[in-house]
């Protein structure tokens, strides 16, 4: 079994876990019926459209 000689430095570790911090956030859109933010390719949770046709009866 592959063993290492020597201890991983710090700076290697923290290298190594950095890629998890430089994830972003989600993009957002903007619904051209209500204007309120939303998922791209998403129905609106506020409206319920998508596309320009009503999806979801919302009230």
């Amino acid at each position: 079994m592959a063993v290492p000689k020597r201890k991983t430095g710090r700076a290697r570790t923290n290298a190594r876990r950095s890629a998890n911090d430089k994830m972003s956030a989600p993009a957002r859109s903007v619904c051209p019926q209500c204007g309120a933010p939303k998922l791209p390719h998403h129905i609106c949770g506020n409206c319920g459209y998508y596309r320009e046709r009503e999806i979801i009866e919302t009230e």
